[in-house]
């Protein structure tokens, strides 16, 4: 990926100072040895986008206590939101919700409200495994979803999900009245049948023509053709289509026709 201008760095610093921030943790031995793929963290960007909270980061630890309070600590102080997915089943290896007690140090207590929904679910015969994911910090606010009864919770600035990625989508959607964000970013991006060797030059000038904005080259290989695909984003979308216009016509000056995504990456 391009970074077209060596104040880009400098702008994102100021952009984090002044914006509202999240990062993702997401926790999970099978994560990190390739056993499972991630399926949440493109999902959980794409919607605190649209509630006006840029990602920043995210962490991917292990089912190690004090590698998941080190984590939660951390990134609470410095982020205005936190995200977990991940541990908080009814087996042995889901311990996220004891971490964050611990990374708050209240005590971890069965949530009433939520035993009564899991029973209730369950036709009153919820077992003691599955009563651990009723368990929540004191002080914590659940988080419920459209797909299961066992809740997720939030503690603070953070918010602690299940990884299951239809779960985790329904508790993502149901965070928007919690999280007090700014203006969406919006985003377009632009094809073009050029490596991204030629087109970083003249990218750079554009860049610095439209400093308070992000353009990034992403490289690919299709059909027996190198291209790359140029997205801008912003939370102005006049300031975009401006920039997009430099970008279409840098395109054809250099003798390929632009295609403009659907969708940007």
């Amino acid at each position: 990926m391009l970074l077209a201008s060596c104040d880009r760095g400098k702008r994102a610093v100021a952009e984090t100072e002044t914006g509202t921030t999240a990062c993702a943790v997401i926790i999970g031995n099978e994560i990190l040895s390739g056993r499972v793929q991630d399926r949440n963290l493109a999902y959980i960007a794409e919607r605190l986008n649209d509630f006006g909270v840029r990602l920043r980061e995210a962490r991917v630890v292990p089912d190690d206590p004090d590698a998941i309070i080190a984590a939660i600590n951390e990134c609470r102080r410095k982020f205005d939101y936190v995200l977990t997915t991940g541990g908080i089943g009814p087996t042995h290896d889901d311990i996220t919700a004891e971490c964050v007690a611990r990374a708050f140090d209240v005590p971890l207590e069965v949530n009433e409200e939520a035993a009564e929904a899991m029973q209730a679910r369950a036709g009153g015969k919820a077992d003691e495994a599955r009563l651990r994911m009723a368990r929540v910090p004191v002080g914590g606010k659940l988080i419920k979803n459209a797909v299961s009864a066992a809740p997720g919770f939030q503690m603070e600035n953070v918010f602690v999900m299940a990884g299951v990625p239809s779960v985790a989508k329904a508790m993502v959607d149901a965070l928007g009245p919690r999280i007090a964000g700014g203006a969406p970013v919006h985003s377009r991006g632009i094809v073009a049948h050029l490596s991204e060797g030629v087109v970083a030059a003249p990218l750079a000038g554009i860049q610095k023509r439209f400093p308070d904005i992000d353009i990034g080259s992403y490289p690919f290989y299709r059909s027996g053709r190198f291209g790359t695909t140029l997205v801008v984003r912003s939370t102005d979308a006049g300031r975009i289509d401006a920039a997009v216009d430099e970008i279409k016509a840098m395109i054809r000056r250099l003798g390929a026709e632009p295609e403009e995504e659907l969708e940007a990456v």
